[in-house]
């Protein structure tokens, strides 16, 4: 066609593409992305610097001496650190991390360190992974990073179970960055699912900060665990935003450029509808933090805002076109930024003078707009056709309502639930199978 015409329209409509989609990418910020979200307070932002500052610790010989201690340490005490894992102990299944028991705080906490690219482990369980290759609990995850977790949880869940039980006042927190993110995401997705390993832990004891989290779980399955999950995000960070398999990414390293062609001519022509309503592709999970400290047109770093929502669309689907994409992916600047967010958020809850008990009023008032945030997000998520979701039970909380269980995809575990053993067994009691095997009711005594 384009001989016949002597004009190359495949190379112009190739063109125009690329100009497009470079158009759109430079005029969209990170800002753009949680511009709509509402802003995050202190009480429910405190973890965040704190979790940091203990995976920081991860990456440390000996804490004792530590040799790269963030300004003003990494607020840990020596005798509650219960154990640290290494390569050796992983046999590199898993990332290092730690466990921590947090008196100050009422906190047991897994800790997991980010990507050692000097590790082919590290390599490998990012790349253990296929589309569609892993579901569980009515969704898709990484295979790799689930194994990573499994192992973990099999290696500690003893200790784990003592502590809950020890401490039932006590969370139960996993943290991580990077790769370490996506390991304790699916440690939290795992000990939800078999909260009998660890003592029946309550569901509202465990929660995760992922920080600058991987892209791990399906849409349904980030939306259904954002009362447990959490994100945080530092403005441009590649990684939530890198809608490409990570194990394609690496498997393209020679051919990078080609992969940069094809993503796009493909983001330029597959609406977002589409990419929705695709139940393998994977999401970074549950409520996101943003931390936004830049804006368009303007040099500099601005007093960094914290936004937070649990979005169903809009997830973080655009890669921002920045200097700042990977320098924003280091926990160093993530702690960093996050603190001062902190700080700002003290300060002006101190300016405000706010009474203790008002407080108290506010945390209430904060837990119920993430509960309301939280079904509104599961009953969009049932409007937009999100594969496997399910709409919010009207009645009670989500973890303890007997109608649920008709919306809730089956899980894969080892027991069934009582009513199902009694249906089962009032089926067998009033009917009986002929010769075809078709389901026939009995006939009493007294008939003929």
């Amino acid at each position: 066609m384009s001989i016949i015409c002597g004009i190359p329209l495949l190379e112009c409509v190739y063109c125009l593409a690329c100009a497009r989609w470079a158009w759109k990418r430079c005029l969209h910020t990170a800002g753009h992305d949680s511009e709509t979200w509402g802003l995050a307070t202190a009480e429910e932002f405190e973890p965040v610097p704190r979790l940091c500052r203990y995976i920081l610790a991860v990456y440390e010989d000996d804490l004792q001496h530590p040799l790269w201690e963030p300004p003003g340490g990494y607020g840990m005490k020596p005798d509650g650190l219960i154990l640290k894992r290494t390569y050796e102990d992983t046999r590199g299944t898993a990332p290092p991390y730690i466990l921590y028991l947090d008196h100050d705080h009422a906190d047991i906490v897994i800790a997991v360190r980010g990507l050692n690219l000097a590790k082919e482990s590290d390599y490998a369980v990012l790349m253990d992974n296929k589309l569609g290759k892993r579901k569980i609990d009515g969704g898709y995850v990484h295979n790799g990073l689930l194994k990573a977790a499994g192992w973990v949880l099999d290696a500690e869940c003893d200790i784990l179970k003592e502590l809950v039980e020890k401490y039932p006042n006590y969370t139960l927190t996993f943290t991580g960055h990077s790769l370490g993110s996506g390991v304790a995401a699916m440690l939290a997705l795992v000990a939800v699912l078999h909260h009998d390993k660890l003592g029946n832990i309550d569901r509202r004891r465990i929660r995760c900060y992922a920080v600058a989290p991987a892209r791990c779980m399906s849409l349904n399955l980030a939306v259904r665990y954002a009362d447990v999950i959490n994100s945080v995000v530092l403005q441009d960070d590649f990684l939530p935003r890198t809608s490409t398999p990570l194990e394609d990414i690496f498997k393209s390293l020679f051919c990078l450029p080609c992969l940069l062609c094809l993503r796009c001519m493909r983001d330029t022509c597959t609406p977002d509808e589409k990419m929705i309503k695709d139940p393998r592709r994977l999401y970074a999970p549950g409520r996101l933090y943003h931390i936004v400290e830049r804006k368009l047109f303007r040099l500099g770093r601005f007093p960094p805002v914290v936004r937070t929502a649990v979005p169903v669309d809009g997830r973080f689907e655009h890669i921002v076109l920045s200097c700042n994409a990977i320098s924003d992916h280091s926990i160093i600047w993530i702690e960093r930024e996050a603190q001062k967010a902190m700080d700002i958020m003290v300060e002006k809850d101190d300016i405000m003078e706010i009474p203790a008990k008002q407080r108290m009023e506010r945390q209430e008032t904060l837990a119920r707009e993430h509960s309301e945030e939280y079904r509104a997000a599961l009953q969009r998520a049932v409007t937009l056709s999100v594969p496997h979701a399910y709409s919010p039970s009207k009645y009670g909380t989500f973890d303890e309502v007997e109608g649920e269980d008709s919306h809730r995809p089956s899980r894969e575990s080892s027991f069934d639930s009582p009513k199902r053993q009694n249906w089962d067994e009032l089926i067998e009691l009033l009917f009986d199978r002929d010769v075809s095997g078709h389901m026939v009711l009995k006939k009493s005594q007294g008939d003929g």
